[in-house]
């Protein structure tokens, strides 16, 4: 009988679940908010309402995790060590496997205090190297609702310079920008508006979900956080919460200028990441007819960030294959989870 796997990415703010076949071909995919900065009991809460959601018994469960970095923990140790005693206590009856990076996958009991740091934020390194065995050369980018991860891919391998979020930060490869959770005063402090430049209230008024609420370019099922105000996800109120960041007064009849703004916001963030993306080309590790391969929730910037600088585009949702497969979510919008579930398939069962 075939023996599903799945695979978890364990974020900060959310839960996703990848269901993967023996053959590679996908099942499912699910995602849940999960603020786990709350407690540890939200991430048992979105395991429970997830497993509710799909079929997935007699599973192997292969987890990978970003989530180590709220503040709830003491320190990023502390966090990976209470994740995976969460996940193997909610899987006790279960196979359950941690993805180490280039340690490989670990069970509980294999994992020592010298594992933690290569457990800690390694999903963009599985989602990477599925890409590199498969497409062999190109530019990762995976833009999410928080953060993008920029990576050179050539002769099948990740040529990445930093490993930790510190030298990935560092060398350019992890940039905090996103298209949900981003604050819109991370994103830029000045702006263009109504024919001068002006800075912008450094308030925690809008986000990016607002933004590409604003261009149209939002899907609603990618945005599981809450609004700045609490306030409903409309386009409507997106102005509202946009116009607050300019002290200009809001008014229903103005909406194209609120949308002119947005656009504005928009491709000054584009423009940041094109800028991390044609630092890793500047290493001249690939060639100009090189993929860029996108990723995550945000990859529709990818395409075009990709054309803007003359090189194809390929969409990590064409590595696998989907059988019976029914969600609102696509494989790519959850790269990690079903990275680490193919990757561990195809090494074989444990």
């Amino acid at each position: 009988m075939n023996q599903r796997i799945v695979g978890w990415d364990v974020g900060g703010a959310h839960l996703k679940a990848v269901v993967v076949e023996e053959d590679g071909s996908i099942l499912n995919v699910v995602q849940q908010a999960c603020p786990l900065w709350k407690g540890l009991d939200y991430l048992t809460r979105a395991l429970s309402d997830i497993m509710t959601s799909m079929t997935a018994d007699e599973c192997v469960h292969v987890i990978t995790m970003t989530g180590e970095l709220v503040d709830l923990f003491d320190s990023r140790d502390d966090g990976v060590k209470q994740i995976i005693v969460t996940m193997q206590h909610y899987f006790a009856q279960q196979p359950v496997y941690f993805y180490a990076g280039k340690d490989g996958f670990l069970t509980a009991k294999q994992i020592k205090k010298q594992h933690y740091v290569s457990i800690a934020s390694a999903n963009w390194l599985a989602s990477a190297s599925l890409a590199a065995n498969q497409l062999n050369h190109g530019l990762f980018v995976d833009i999410g609702s928080t953060t993008t991860d920029v990576l050179v891919l050539a002769d099948g391998q990740v040529q990445a310079i930093g490993t930790t979020d510190y030298q990935r930060m560092v060398s350019g490869e992890l940039l905090y920008t996103g298209i949900v959770r981003s604050a819109v005063m991370a994103v830029v402090q000045s702006v263009c508006f109504k024919g001068q430049e002006m800075g912008l209230m450094m308030e925690y008024f809008a986000t990016m979900a607002d933004i590409y609420r604003l261009t149209g370019e939002l899907n609603e099922t990618h945005d599981q956080t809450d609004t700045a105000d609490g306030a409903e996800k409309t386009v409507l109120a997106s102005a509202k919460r946009l116009s607050r960041m300019t002290g200009y007064d809001y008014c229903e009849k103005e909406l194209a200028l609120w949308q002119q703004l947005a656009s504005h916001i928009k491709l000054k963030q584009v423009n940041k990441i094109a800028d991390v993306c044609e630092r890793q080309l500047s290493r001249g590790l690939i060639a100009k007819d090189s993929y860029f391969i996108g990723a995550g929730v945000g990859r529709f910037l990818v395409k075009q960030i990709a054309e803007s600088l003359g090189h194809p585009y390929v969409d990590f949702d064409v590595l696998f294959e989907k059988k019976y497969f029914q969600s609102e979510l696509m494989v790519a919008d959850c790269a990690p989870a079903a990275a680490v579930a193919l990757l561990f398939g195809q090494q074989g069962l444990g």
